[in-house]
């Protein structure tokens, strides 16, 4: 279950050292929320030990780690954020401007606190279990995640590894900061942050008071084949992140999403009725290109109104903007005013 947020693109053309340690796993589901997310055994706060609930059960941190790992896209973000740099954390393959594995606010980042670059996991072939052993880490963060059950045994063997809390890729970026700046011993700070980066994307939104009661899918619509609309559903993080807003959700895309557990789902052309109360579509691809004329040409898709009118916002595939779009923590200041810009733009068309 590797699902960086650039893999469903992929997938929408057919293509992201000490044995047991205090890891114990109980079975148990848990929720999203913060009470059921973070448990400290007998204190409060960001006192140790901690026991977080997680997909595979709860973790146990005995002590505040000194030497942080990250897996996964955007965890690395958390610690860094708040200040700590980890050991080493997730290459990233998409939306990387220079190529370097490292996103521009990462690297901002890093400059800020005079660090040098941490080691990078390379994930294109899953988790490389021996390059995380090698960093000897005192934990390992990936609350938003897709390990698997086989995954997350062998992270643990590593060091306590904090798994994602219920759905995979599915955790919001409030969740992911609580749950990993919980395991660092920062959970106070990463409350702080939270409340932080409300207040930007607040302000960011304000900006567009028109965005807010506007019905936007955040779609994949490949030129090659029109003959069937890709959409995220709400267990997505990015149509999740704006349903978090209070931005009203498509039709299309609350019946998909209560039907299924899935992120992705596709619905024919012939369909296109379903799309009639969308305002904005959302897609990747070449915003220099015609791949809205092709839209509006094409005699199915056409009957849609956002797209009869133009009301289509395009990202440029693998650029940091289209990256920034999957909100976290590092990338919501970097890119939240251009992200906005970009929907109300093609809402204003």
């Amino acid at each position: 279950m590797r699902r960086p947020p650039f893999l469903t693109v992929l997938i929408a053309t057919a293509a992201l050292a000490l044995a047991g340690c205090s890891a114990s796993t109980s079975g148990e589901s848990s929720s999203n929320g913060q009470s059921d997310t973070v448990a400290a055994s007998g204190a409060t706060g960001d006192a140790f030990p901690v026991t977080i609930q997680h997909v595979y059960g709860s973790t146990t941190i005995e002590r505040k780690p000194e030497r942080v790992a990250t897996v996964a896209w955007g965890n690395g973000e958390v610690p860094l954020a708040l200040g700590v740099v980890p050991v080493g954390m997730a290459k990233v393959t998409w939306g990387d401007d220079d190529d370097d594995g490292v996103l521009p606010w990462v690297e901002d980042k890093l400059a800020e606190l005079d660090a040098p670059t941490p080691v990078l996991f390379d994930e294109t072939d899953g988790i490389d279990f021996e390059a995380v052993a090698d960093t000897q880490p005192d934990v390992i963060l990936a609350a938003y995640s897709g390990l698997t059950q086989d995954d997350y045994d062998k992270l643990s063997k590593i060091a306590p590894t904090i798994a994602y809390p219920e759905v995979a890729w599915g955790t919001s970026y409030e969740d992911m900061i609580r749950m990993d700046s919980q395991a660092i011993g920062l959970g106070d700070e990463g409350d702080a942050l939270i409340d932080q980066l409300h207040a930007q994307v607040d302000t960011a939104l304000d900006a567009h008071p028109e965005l807010k009661d506007a019905k936007v899918l955040f779609s994949y619509i490949d030129p090659s084949d029109l003959s069937q609309i890709g959409f995220y559903t709400s267990n997505d993080t990015r149509p999740g992140f704006l349903e978090s807003l209070g931005m009203p959700t498509p039709t299309v895309v609350e019946e998909e999403s209560a039907t299924t557990s899935e992120f992705y789902a596709t619905v024919s052309a012939e369909q296109a009725d379903r799309f009639s109360d969308v305002d904005v579509f959302v897609t990747y691809g070449d915003p220099d290109g015609d791949l809205v004329a092709q839209l509006q040409a094409d005699p199915l898709l056409s009957k849609i109104p956002a797209i009869k009118e133009g009301h289509i916002a395009v990202l440029q595939d693998s650029t940091p903007l289209a990256a920034s779009a999957n909100p976290s923590p590092l990338s919501i200041p970097w890119g939240i005013d251009q992200y906005f810009d970009l929907l109300a733009g093609a809402l204003d068309k």
